[in-house]
């Protein structure tokens, strides 16, 4: 079982590395530590989607220059990605209204549990897992949360959301962001040597998982706790979709130098980054990197909310996860995704919480 969330402050991922489907050989704490270091002249790049509209060359050009990315460190910042910024801007509001609208009974009736591979629906402040205490409310909506028209049956949107007058537009959001996913998976296979649209059927109308995160003002009970607004962990997907957010905190892990690198890149901007399907299909070539959400540095944690509303790509629970053609002598045999997911997964849930084929 995993270590009461109490102990989990003071915790490192090695005491979880028994959970890991992928190679991860560093040491980190989950929260911030005092001996922590930052690399402050490391930069992120910033790749432009508007490439892809620009004939063969753009692509190739987008598509190496996204590669070259996520190789180096498994995180990508994306303009000219078509996506209206107001949607960013409406997404902050109505996620500030939505967890603020509920009140706690009415959102624990939602409380998550797991549904083919992923844990759905509401995560209260320091629940989102079982091995550290995160100062975040989160909730977890996957597609079929969304009425999309892809069910015979009525859809209840009652049965998802609290505040049903949401749905349409986070809906819309989700929409937004599916659009990139098959050019972004056809870039990254494209710079891998692999052909394009070899994931084409496998991504469209996939599984995904929206999240809306809430970062309440800290209190200074909670600021001296040593608890983190959100543990460090690595994504179990294929890649993440994260508009930036106006408030200074994610720190991504620099695996060369050892250090946390602060990602703020401006507003209406997309944060792409890497999952543990993705090193496992890759042959951990495109490493899933390790991220958190810490204070920002001008201390405005205790005075003002956080929102962010990252979207997860998955594949659908009974397709297998293998290594790519022309990567070399696979490192990892053919797995079936739900069974690849709830394992990794069980280190936040519970070892009850894995599925087995």
């Amino acid at each position: 079982m995993s270590p009461k969330k109490d102990d989990g402050i003071a915790a490192t991922n090695r005491e979880f590395a028994r959970y890991d489907q992928v190679d991860k050989s560093h040491a980190y704490h989950l929260a911030e530590a005092g001996e922590d270091e930052y690399d402050e002249d490391f930069v992120i790049r910033t790749c432009d989607l508007g490439l892809l509209q620009e004939g063969e060359e753009g692509r190739r050009r987008f598509a190496f220059s996204l590669g070259q990315a996520l190789e180096e460190i498994g995180f990508a910042v994306l303009t000219g990605h078509g996506v209206d910024p107001a949607l960013y801007d409406e997404a902050e509001r109505r996620t500030l209204e939505f967890f603020a609208g509920s009140p706690l009974e009415q959102k624990l009736r939602y409380r998550a549990a797991r549904h083919g591979s992923v844990s759905q629906g509401y995560f209260p402040i320091k629940e989102t897992s079982e091995i550290h205490p995160d100062l975040v409310e989160g909730w977890v909506f996957c597609r079929r949360a969304f009425d999309l028209g892809e069910s015979d049956a009525p859809f209840d949107v009652s049965s998802f959301w609290p505040l049903p007058e949401h749905e349409p537009f986070f809906r819309k959001l989700a929409l937004a962001h599916e659009r990139l996913i098959l050019p972004l998976m056809q870039s990254i296979l494209l710079y891998l040597g692999c052909d394009p649209h070899l994931y084409d059927r496998k991504l469209t109308g996939t599984n995904f998982g929206l999240r809306l995160n809430y970062y309440p003002p800290l209190g200074e009970e909670e600021d001296r706790s040593g608890a983190g607004r959100l543990l460090g962990h690595e994504d179990v997907d294929l890649f993440t979709i994260l508009p930036s957010s106006r408030k200074e905190g994610l720190q991504v892990w620099n695996r060369k130098s050892g250090k946390w690198v602060r990602l703020h890149p401006p507003f209406g901007t997309i944060i792409l980054n890497t999952g543990d399907y993705m090193q496992r299909i890759t042959n951990d070539r495109l490493p899933s990197t390790t991220h958190r959400v810490g204070k920002p540095r001008d201390g405005s944690h205790t005075r003002e909310p956080r929102v962010s509303v990252p979207m997860a790509v998955y594949v659908r629970e009974e397709e297998k996860l293998e290594v790519l053609p022309g990567l070399g002598q696979p490192r990892y045999e053919p797995v079936k995704a739900i069974t690849f997911h709830t394992r990794s997964t069980s280190k936040f849930y519970g070892d009850g919480y894995a599925v087995e084929e």
